[in-house]
C-alpha cells in the first residue's frame, strides 16, 4: 500500500532508530526502500542486517551522488501508489503511515499529506528551528498551506506521504541549485496540487549540526529567495503589469533582485520607515502604506508581495491589506 523512501548516507549511528520506527508501524502493508548513497561507515552493514530480518525492506546501493540522485534512484524501486518520505535520522510515530494513508484515501483532492512534527533532542534544538517548527505546525488546511507556500517550505520533507502519480507528473526531484523538497512542492503547487496535514504529531525530526540545511549551500537564504522568485514569476506574477513589494528592507531588497532577474514587472516598494519613504530601491519609488491603493489603481492587474521578515510583521501587513480589500492568494501573497 505504501512505499517508504529513505535515503541513507553515513547514518550508522541513527538508522537503527529510524528503521525500528518503520518496521513497527500499525500499517503493515508497506515496503521500505533504503538507498545507501555510498556510505563510508556502518550504514551498509546495518541495512543488510535489517533486510535479513524483514522481507519488506529493500536496500538499494549506489555510489555517493547526493540526496537528489538517491531519492530519484529510490523512486525507481518504489512499487506503491503512495510514497512516504522518511530520513534515516528521524523517528515516525507507530500510526503515522496508517493515519496518512487513511487521510489520502478519504481526500482524493489532496496530492500530499504531512503531519505535525517535533524536533529532538529538546536541549539541542536551535531557536530558529523551534520557530520554524511552530510555524509549520500552524499550517494544517490546504488553503493555509497554499497561502504560505511562498514564505518558506510549508511541509517537513520527511513527514510527507505523496501520491506517486503527482511525483511522476512533475518529473520527480530536480537539481536547480536550491532545496529539492521546496522545489518539488512549488512545482506541484503550480501544477494544481493541494497539500494538507494530519493534525497530529506523527514525526520526530532530529536536529543536529550535520543536517544538509546547515551544511549544503543549496539551503542558504539566497537560494530560497531564488526559488521563490522563479516560481512566483511562473505563477502568481505571470501576466501582472505591476508588482509592488511591501518591505524595502533587507528581505525586500534581496528578493526584488531575483524578481527583476526573472522578469517581474516591479513598480514600487511600500515601507513604514520614514527614513526610506520618498527614496528609491532598485530605481523604484518607496511609498507609505496609505499611498498603496492609489498606486494599485494605476494598473490593470497588480499584485502585492509582503516581504518583511520581522517577527509579527506579516500579521500586521495582512490586516492592512485586508482593510484595503485585497484577498490573500488572489492579489497579494506573503513571501517572508
Amino acid at each position: 500500500m505504501v512505499s517508504v523512501l529513505m535515503p541513507c548516507f553515513n547514518v550508522g549511528e541513527t538508522v537503527d532508530e529510524a528503521m525500528g520506527s518503520l518496521v513497527t508501524q500499525t500499517l503493515t502493508d508497506i515496503e521500505i526502500v533504503a538507498v545507501d548513497d555510498g556510505s563510508g561507515d556502518a550504514t551498509a552493514d546495518k541495512l543488510a542486517d535489517w533486510r535479513r530480518h524483514d522481507a519488506r525492506i529493500r536496500v538499494v546501493t549506489i555510489a555517493h551522488a547526493g540526496i537528489i540522485d538517491a531519492l530519484n534512484e529510490g523512486l525507481r524501486y518504489c512499487r506503491a501508489a503512495l510514497i512516504a518520505r522518511m530520513d534515516a535520522d528521524d523517528r515516525s510515530h507507530p500510526a503515522r503511515l496508517e493515519k496518512q494513508a487513511a487521510y489520502l484515501d478519504a481526500h482524493a483532492d489532496i496530492a500530499a499529506v504531512g503531519c505535525l512534527v517535533e524536533h529532538f533532542p529538546a536541549d539541542g534544538v536551535r531557536e530558529g528551528f523551534r520557530i520554524y517548527t511552530d510555524w509549520l505546525n500552524s499550517l494544517i488546511s490546504a488553503q493555509a498551506i497554499a497561502n504560505a507556500i511562498y514564505i518558506e517550505s510549508p511541509l517537513a520533507h520527511p513527514s510527507v506521504m505523496m501520491r506517486r502519480i503527482w511525483v511522476d507528473r512533475v518529473s520527480a526531484y530536480q537539481d536547480r541549485g536550491w532545496p529539492e523538497d521546496y522545489d518539488l512542492w512549488l512545482r506541484m503547487h503550480l501544477d494544481g496540487a493541494r497539500f494538507a496535514k494530519v493534525p497530529e504529531l506523527l514525526l520526530f525530526w532530529r536536529d543536529h549540526g550535520a543536517r544538509l540545511t546547515r551544511t549544503d549551500s543549496r539551503y542558504s537564504v539566497e537560494n530560497f529567495l531564488r526559488a521563490k522568485a522563479r516560481y512566483l514569476c511562473q505563477g502568481p506574477l505571470a501576466g501582472r503589469d505591476a508588482v509592488i513589494v511591501w518591505g524595502a528592507g533587507q528581505m525586500g531588497r534581496r528578493l526584488s533582485k531575483h524578481l527583476l532577474a526573472d522578469g517581474a514587472a516591479l513598480q514600487a516598494f511600500v515601507d513604514i520607515d520614514p527614513r526610506k519613504i520618498g527614496r528609491k530601491r532598485r530605481n523604484r519609488p518607496i511609498i507609505p502604506p496609505e499611498e498603496l491603493p492609489a498606486c494599485l489603481a494605476r494598473y490593470e492587474n497588480p499584485v502585492v508581495l509582503a516581504a518583511v521578515g520581522s517577527r509579527g510583521a506579516r500579521a500586521l501587513i495582512r490586516e492592512q491589506l485586508v482593510q484595503m480589500g485585497l484577498e490573500e492568494g488572489v492579489n497579494w501573497w506573503a513571501v517572508a
